[in-house]
């Protein structure tokens, strides 16, 4: 039966599931949805490498599967291929080892906690959160198929129930095409963006009384097709005339497309993503409520490697193509209007440009004829297929994975297909478990599994090259090669014979641990006079009505959010230094109060944690914790010193003396004019 659990220190909820009459010690299913952009071969490696050693062969590489959340505000260098750690300036390990134990962990939670229970599944529809950001591309689908269809984008929410015998509730799974792009590119923070907020929400409503991340109901919010879907629902603007720049380029009459930016549907992006993210939990609480339906029957899964660069694909009984080597076009460096590139590059380009072209054959050298054939007609940017200093640059050997939980098969997709990719798969993989006596099969699409390949756009989209085709790293036949292979892994299910497929060619694994450009931190010392702690911005006797209140203060080990390889300052796993908690009830008012405290998770979406580093030489972070308080808490009261901010009500603040005195009593601090002692101090949660 399907057990969720969560790991403390970060955004890994994984489930396992076995048969309710377990009879093989190969049947047994794990998925663990964590918060990183997308899962990627150094990551699944490690996993299955620690599982192995704990569990022997029950948890392997075709029935474990790792998928990303997808969200564009993790931390990054975790990629051991050299597109993807240039913008990380290389590997960060304590990034990439604390995200392999984090889900490890996960998985250890869930298997330990095992038990029988049931499966329900249910669908509905998700209005006013998603569009389509490249419809132009979506209009060259043939309009016999799009008419098939009342929507550009799949707005269908699949949902996955889980119960123990008894009805207790367990956790969900939940799959959803819409980036985690809310937040847009001028963040900074760590976020898990609209479906961490979802999680947050779905996760606070049945965990009462507990710390965000605590407790032991889980959601998951996974990811789909949503190579084309856009949370930014009021379209695309110039942001320097406010005019509409939805067209083919993408591109205002003033700034080209450097200012054509999609926005909403909030005021701004922290109410953007409260918005998304509170739709899709709605509709996620109203499919759990009411599913019914029971999944049932046995467990099974199929995997392979593939060779991406070189699959030979039999569109018909006549005609035969071939994948490429992989290559990005020039509109991948366009970017698209949830983010847009920094230079002169536009969408839709199917010609190159000379000056770019120079510079390229000159860095990176000039792509072959028989790749530039290949591609077309993809104006290539980035030849990475043909570049290997100092490793490769992009996969050739890709996963591909279905896991089929008795009536649901969960296909494990290496990449974001957009729409109609995603529509095509599904269809093609229910048709075949159809025609080989599995019908009524409930076929999901889990994006950004276990490898990151980029996008997959349609044939028919890849020769508009837009930004999801330019990054459409095998070619035009990339879906449907895709679909070839799918189906070859349904059959399979299908008829009981995965014990038959070949495993394919295992992908190389780099030795990229030294790789790093990212400066050794050094040892922390607070200034003259200073000592890690000190107020630096002393709170005021009492506030008026306020949205948010700063309180800096000299705090070390900021650095460890970026990564720190130095044995003298290692990062910590779980816990940080701040929190919003929530204390018992004032004595003078029948209000909750809240406040902070030093040492604990930071999980909740109530903050908003900026750090800024005021010496360089020093290396002392400066903090203003918090610069934001957003959606939960209503009163505000200082611990030790320390105030809590505003969030749109009067919050009377007691002079910050009050609270030394308390502390050098040996209390935590003081709510009204009472000073509490740390152990009448509970942690509860903000309800």
């Amino acid at each position: 039966m399907p057990t969720p659990s969560r790991w403390a220190g970060g955004s890994c909820p994984a489930s396992t599931a076995e048969p309710s009459s377990w009879q093989s010690p190969r049947a047994r299913d794990a998925s663990s949805s964590s918060a990183p952009t997308s899962a990627w071969s150094l990551s699944p490696a490690q996993v299955l490498k620690q599982l192995r050693s704990k569990y022997g062969e029950l948890y392997r590489q075709d029935n474990v599967i790792l998928s990303g959340t997808h969200t564009h505000s993790g931390p990054g260098g975790y990629f051991q291929y050299t597109l993807f750690w240039i913008t990380s300036r290389g590997l960060v390990q304590p990034t990439l080892k604390s995200i392999v134990n984090g889900i490890v962990k996960s998985i250890d939670i869930a298997h330990e906690n095992m038990k029988k229970g049931r499966l329900f599944i249910n669908r509905g529809t998700v209005e006013n959160s998603q569009i389509n950001r490249s419809p132009f591309s979506y209009l060259a689908n043939p309009q016999s198929e799009r008419n098939r269809y009342s929507s550009n984008t799949d707005k269908e929410m699949v949902l996955l129930k889980m119960v123990d015998v008894e009805g207790h509730e367990l956790g969900l799974i939940s799959w959803f095409a819409v980036h985690p792009v809310s937040m847009n590119n001028s963040n900074h923070l760590v976020n898990s963006d609209n479906v961490g907020y979802a999680s947050y929400l779905f996760e606070q409503e049945k965990n009462k009384g507990m710390l965000p991340g605590e407790g032991p109901f889980v959601a998951a919010f996974a990811s789909s097709n949503l190579g084309d879907v856009s949370p930014n629902t009021r379209g695309p603007f110039c942001a320097n005339t406010g005019e509409s720049c939805d067209n083919p380029q993408s591109t205002c009459p003033v700034g080209g497309a450097s200012m054509c930016m999609a926005k909403g549907p909030g005021k701004d992006m922290f109410e953007s993503t409260r918005i998304i993210g509170q739709n899709i939990y709605l509709k996620a609480k109203e499919l759990y409520e009411k599913a019914s339906q029971e999944v049932t029957g046995p467990l099974s899964s199929a995997h392979q490697w593939v060779n991406m660069s070189n699959v030979s694909v039999e569109l018909n009984a006549t005609h035969t193509v071939r994948t490429c080597k992989p290559a990005l076009g020039h509109s991948f460096a366009a970017g698209t209007i949830d983010g847009v590139g920094a230079l002169n590059f536009t969408q839709g380009s199917v010609e190159g440009d000379p000056f770019w072209d120079q510079i390229r054959d000159q860095l990176l050298g000039e792509p072959s004829n028989e790749t530039k054939a290949c591609h077309q007609p993809k104006p290539i940017l980035f030849n990475t297929g043909e570049m290997t200093w100092p490793h490769p640059w992009h996969p050739d050997i890709v996963d591909v994975q279905i896991v089929a939980i008795g009536s649901l098969a969960i296909l494990a997709v290496p990449g974001e297909f957009t729409t109609m990719s995603g529509r095509r798969l599904r269809e093609a993989v229910q048709r075949e478990f159809d025609s080989h006596g599995s019908p009524g099969m409930n076929v999901v699409i889990a994006g950004l599994c276990n490898v990151y390949t980029h996008y997959i756009a349609t044939y028919e989209e890849y020769q508009l090259q837009r930004y999801e085709a330019a990054s459409t790293i095998y070619g035009p036949h990339t879906l449907s090669a895709y679909i070839q292979l799918y189906r070859g892994l349904a059959k399979a299910i299908a008829l009981n014979g995965t014990q038959e497929l070949s495993p394919g060619p295992e992908p190389p694994f780099f030795n990229v641990t030294s790789l790093t450009l990212l400066p050794s931190l050094s040892v922390e010392s607070a200034p003259a006079g200073k000592t890690f702690g000190d107020v630096l911005e002393e709170v005021r006797p009492e506030y008026r009505e306020v949205r948010g209140v700063n309180l800096c203060t000299s705090n070390d080990n900021q650095q460890h959010s970026r990564g720190s390889s130095d044995q003298k300052n290692p990062p910590r796993a779980s816990r940080n230094h701040l929190e919003l908690e929530r204390t018992h009830k004032s004595p003078d008012t029948k209000s909750p109060v809240y406040s902070f405290r030093e040492g604990g998770h930071l999980w909740s979406c109530d903050l908003k944690y900026d750090t800024k580093e005021v010496d360089p030489l020093l290396v002392v972070p400066e903090v203003a914790q918090p610069v934001h308080a957003g959606l939960r808490a209503s009163r505000d009261v200082p611990l030790n010193g320390h105030v809590a901010p505003a969030t749109g009500v009067f919050a009377p603040v007691k002079p910050a003396k009050q609270a030394q005195n308390c502390s050098q009593q040996g209390n935590a601090g003081f709510i009204g004019a009472h000073c509490v002692p740390r152990d009448e101090i509970n942690f509860p949660g903000a309800s």
